[in-house]
């Protein structure tokens, strides 16, 4: 079916039809919900290299990676946050331009998409305090979305994130209220602006609660396997060893508990762990009932939002900047239980 005949089955014109599709703000929204509808009835895909024409468009997103960072491309929370960007960028007739560069290459990965007219916009992952990136995407005027927030910008700028402060605060106050003190935290790398913000959530548990945390159990690390493995045989060997853990990923938490097991202890019985982000697709955590208590996240919906967004400020469908916090649901599970005596 071509656009002629959806238009004629809609009784719309054409040019309705087709803005309605590419996200045009003066197609109302009962008249694109009824074309993406009868599209995807009718199975409609649009004419990209007809689209690009029409408007000048790339119609393909971007997405740069440092080679620093490169881990994040086989790391299942990326994995789920591409796939939810690219089933909205599908839907929209969009492709994915996926970027892995040196460190001291970014900055020109991203002139040189510019300059190409190779995206139409692009999405900034991993954030960091003070990100140059923002600054530098403002300049250059290309859409763009941040996962996660950049703490100290300058530059008013679009993001999606999760609420990480609010997340780790409610496992910290879930944990006390089970009559644990001695509460470790494992969290990712703390020149990431979202490690940073759950390490403020944790603090402000303790001390609403009269408690100091203490930098023997609080630990900034990778969130690999082997480095939750390695933190938790740590901080389980010391003479005082936290009776409870919060874990920054469902990847460091299966570290984790391979150290509690080798030491010859239970999780949920002798050690309480709660781990973040347990929502993926390729790692569940566990069937009917869930193997960790989790502050759980859909990355995949993150990823879902932030493409949505990006489309919205490419088409002038959304005002810049948009901002979009999601909250993190408290799940219980077998991994945690009353503080041992």
């Amino acid at each position: 079916m071509n656009l002629k005949e959806l238009a004629r089955k809609l009784d719309l014109s054409p040019t309705t039809v087709s803005r309605a599709l590419n996200g045009y703000p003066e197609v109302n929204e009962a008249t694109r919900e009824r074309v993406a509808a009868a599209a995807k009835r009718y199975n409609y895909k649009p004419n990209t290299r007809a689209i690009r024409l029409a408007t000048g468009r790339a119609m393909a997103m971007g997405h740069v990676i440092p080679v620093a960072t490169r881990h994040e491309i086989v790391n299942p929370v990326f994995a789920d946050f591409i796939a939810g960007a690219g089933e909205v960028y599908s839907r929209n007739g969009y492709d994915m331009l996926l970027s892995v560069v040196p460190d001291d290459s970014e900055e020109r990965a991203y002139r040189e998409l510019k300059s190409r007219g190779t995206v139409d916009g692009v999405i900034v992952h991993a954030p960091r305090m003070n990100d140059p990136r923002i600054a530098l995407l403002t300049e250059m005027q290309i859409p763009f979305v941040v996962h996660g927030r950049a703490t100290g910008a300058a530059h008013p700028y679009s993001w999606v994130d999760v609420n990480n402060r609010r997340a780790f605060q409610r496992a910290t106050e879930f944990l006390l209220d089970l009559g644990h003190r001695r509460i470790g935290l494992m969290n990712g790398l703390e020149f990431m602006d979202f490690a940073i913000r759950r390490r403020k959530g944790f603090e402000e548990a303790l001390a609403a609660r009269g408690l100091t945390p203490d930098p023997a159990i609080m630990v900034s690390e990778e969130m690999t396997e082997s480095a939750g493995y390695r933190v938790g045989l740590a901080m389980l060997a010391l003479p005082q060893r936290p009776t409870a853990i919060i874990a920054s990923s469902m990847i460091m938490g299966l570290g984790l508990r391979r150290a509690i097991e080798e030491r010859g202890l239970r999780m949920g019985r002798d050690v309480s762990v709660i781990i973040h982000d347990d929502e993926l697709s390729y790692m569940r955590n566990g069937d009917d009932l869930p193997i960790f208590t989790a502050t759980r996240s859909s990355v995949r919906e993150a990823g879902r939002q932030a493409a949505d967004m990006l489309i919205g400020l490419i088409t002038g469908r959304l005002a810049s900047p948009c901002e979009m916090l999601l909250e993190a649901e408290l799940i219980i599970g077998q991994s945690t239980g009353p503080c041992p005596h």
